[in-house]
């Protein structure tokens, strides 16, 4: 009995799941006068996603999407490891005090930052550029705790190993301790990528122009009641803006569930 509910359960937060993305797809593919008209005999149509294109600068705003979440995730990607090798190798003092001041990061909202990232990117001068929005996440205490927990699972004895055959530390790290947690960066990078390429609220009090929108503000922008309602276009440019993720997903289902399940820490 208990399974059958779980299954019901389950069933019903799907399709609660399902529901806004099968009405969006309806709208975009169909004339306006059908966008909340279910006619199963109405037309199809394209002419929404290119009257969506044309309305709004979408080519530059998937550019500074593209931008912000690649220089994120390498950002991340190199102070992370880094971080986690020195927490999970390196003998110094206060090294466990440290890396709970790190994990306090995780207890922390960004929102509660805002102003204060704010003020920061202002006296730094690079306030209203796609570096300002990805720079309060470049230290990512998720990622440090990840790759430290990963880090301390590989065998000493493999980096004995190396140094016998005369590595350097970098070398050891390099050609070691990152091969082996590979599925940890893959889970890790497609959290990233995903949270960065929907973020919202920081971009959209840290930009105020089109060279630096990403994709998520231009779409509030694109929206907003003095562009005029019209549902069709406005679910077109909302499925421009996720079909990167959405095809992303699609496509490599597979190796996201195998990366996040052997991104389990141990």
């Amino acid at each position: 009995m208990t399974h059958k509910l779980d299954t019901i359960g389950a069933w019903l937060l799907g399709i609660v799941w399902f529901l806004p993305l099968a009405y969006t797809v309806w709208a975009a593919f169909h004339p306006s006068a059908y966008a909340t008209h279910f006619d199963l005999t109405a037309p199809l149509t394209l002419e929404n996603f290119v009257a969506a294109w044309n309305a709004a600068p979408f080519a530059r705003y998937f550019l500074n999407t593209f931008i912000l979440v690649t220089m994120v995730l390498v950002a991340q990607f190199i102070l992370s490891t880094l971080a986690a090798y020195a927490f999970a190798r390196f003998e110094f003092k206060g090294r466990d005090f440290v890396f709970m001041l790190v994990l306090l990061q995780l207890m922390i909202m960004p929102d509660v930052l805002i102003v204060e990232n704010y003020r920061l990117m202002s006296w730094l001068g690079v306030r209203d550029t796609i570096f300002a929005v990805g720079l309060p996440y470049f230290a990512s205490a998720f990622g440090i705790f990840l790759l430290r927990q990963t880090f301390k699972t590989v065998p000493r004895e493999l980096e004995e190993a190396a140094r016998v055959e005369g590595a350097s530390r970098w070398q050891i790290l390099m050609k070691v301790y990152v091969p082996l947690a590979r599925p940890i960066y893959v889970a890790y990078g497609l959290v990233s990528v995903s949270y960065h390429w929907n973020n919202f609220l920081w971009p959209l009090i840290i930009t105020n122009s089109v060279e630096s929108r990403p994709l998520t503000v231009g779409l509030q922008v694109f929206a907003s009641t003095d562009q005029g309602i019209d549902w069709s276009i406005i679910t077109a440019a909302t499925l421009l803006s996720a079909a990167p993720l959405l095809v992303a997903f699609l496509l490599f289902q597979r190796q996201f569930v195998q990366s996040f399940m052997r991104a389990g820490i141990r």
